[in-house]
């Protein structure tokens, strides 16, 4: 049975965001392109942004989102960076790796390689490594 992997539009709706970020995020999923409130490099793929940006509402529901910075390395199978929300009030990082994920399943592709495509459309943003929050000095 393949786990229910809740979308993002039902993740911000459960979520204590402001109105703006909600708005934002919803730009964002138009365009795929940074904004005032959601800012990150346009290299980066939006598809990952969209998996940052999921894991964070889930994690945090009761924040009052109102901004993010998302800075990272996108790889074939992982996106490694920096969540930082509110202009500092929170800092998380991250590493979303569907290889690792795929690894934990015991799936391999028909190359006996692990099969991250399956992992990535399987569990969507649930394949995150890591998504710490730092400590407010700043270490993990």
């Amino acid at each position: 049975m393949q786990p229910v992997v809740p979308s993002i539009e039902e993740l911000i709706e459960k979520s204590s965001s402001t109105p703006e970020f909600r708005a934002a995020v919803a730009q964002f999923i138009a365009t795929g392109r940074p904004n005032e409130r959601v800012r990150f490099k346009s290299h980066l793929p939006a598809v990952k942004i969209l998996r940052v940006l999921s894991q964070l509402l889930e994690t945090e529901p009761t924040l009052p989102i109102r901004s993010v910075d998302i800075d990272g390395f996108s790889g074939c199978s992982n996106f490694v960076g920096t969540l930082i929300v509110n202009d500092g009030e929170l800092t998380f990082d991250f590493d979303w790796d569907c290889r690792w994920r795929a690894e934990q399943e015991g799936w391999s592709d028909a190359f006996g390689l692990p099969d991250q495509s399956r992992a990535a459309r399987v569990f969507g943003y649930r394949c995150f490594r890591r998504f710490e929050k730092r400590s407010l000095s700043g270490e993990k």
